[in-house]
């Protein structure tokens, strides 16, 4: 056969068998793309088998334990005790998961998820015997974030909510007695705060904005240490803008509640310095402010 016919018998190919050609080819050609996806249908061909295995919601729930307590990798653990709550969302582990996982956001610092978790779980299981725990870990960690004196108080009050919220829902739990302690720590910050910035008004010589902020510490914080040297403090602005018997009265109170502090020694030379003695006014703030709680 001559090579013209050979040519001539090719093109005599009707386009209906050429269509059924090219079909098969494509069909040919798009076999092996098909193997490389994850289709369905390719499943099937492949007898592929993606069936998820549960775990048992005690054996991942003791492997958070380990990483946490063995291991110290508290985001690890963290992940262990959110796929309790994910596979077993309904079930006593994963309640005990969110106590677990907000306990282990606070060992690692992570205070905002600390705070998530802890509200979350006293919302969902108010009744539980943990919620006072996880109702103090809230407390807590706000409290840990409390600033230096020289910054913004904001998380200070935010913490002493919090801790109070422990002791009036949890009155008689192990975790008030910590969180009274923690509010007066809190309360000792803010007077602390109140302290700071009356000495930096009288360093300007503004006793009268500086009195204000020692007025605050011994009227809404009289139980912390700092409240000795802000009645040191009055007696001397008093001394300063000659308020004599406001200072006479603050050095006698200082004197009758702290004998033998060392303020109520330099607050009664520097009334003696002016020719007076400590002597306290009964219609004074300062003495009605003692009394009333008991001083």
């Amino acid at each position: 056969m001559s090579a013209q016919r050979m040519t001539r018998g090719y093109l005599s190919i009707s386009p209906r068998t050429r269509g059924l050609l090219q079909a098969a080819t494509l069909f040919l050609l798009a076999l092996p793309l098909a193997g490389c996806g994850t289709g369905a249908l390719w499943d099937k061909f492949t007898n592929k088998d993606d069936t998820f295995a549960e775990e048992p919601a005690d054996k991942i729930y003791n492997e958070g334990l380990y990483l946490m307590n063995e291991k110290k990798d508290m985001k690890a653990a963290n992940k262990k005790f959110e796929e309790v709550d994910r596979q077993h969302p309904y079930s006593d582990w994963a309640r005990k998961s969110l106590l677990m996982s907000a306990y282990a956001s606070y060992q690692g610092g992570d205070y905002d998820s600390c705070i998530g978790a802890a509200t979350r779980y006293v919302t969902l299981h108010p009744g539980s015997p943990d919620a006072a725990y996880a109702q103090y870990l809230i407390a807590a960690s706000h409290y840990d974030q409390i600033p230096d004196i020289n910054r913004d108080q904001g998380r200070t009050e935010k913490a002493i909510a919090s801790l109070e919220e422990v002791v009036r829902k949890y009155p008689t739990s192990e975790y008030a007695t910590s969180a009274k302690a923690k509010i007066e720590g809190a309360r000792d910050q803010l007077a602390g705060k109140e302290m700071s910035v009356g000495r930096y008004y009288m360093q300007k010589r503004d006793y009268t904005a500086a009195i204000n902020r020692y007025k605050a510490v011994v009227t809404q914080y009289q139980t912390t240490r700092h409240v000795e040297e802000a009645l040191y403090r009055l007696t001397e602005s008093y001394m300063a803008i000659g308020i004599v018997g406001e200072a006479q009265t603050a050095a006698a109170v200082l004197g009758h509640n702290f004998p033998d502090s060392r303020w109520y020694k330099d607050a009664y030379n520097l009334v003696k310095s002016g020719g007076l003695e400590p002597s306290e006014n009964q219609g004074s703030w300062i003495s009605r402010t003692f009394k009333k709680i008991g001083l």
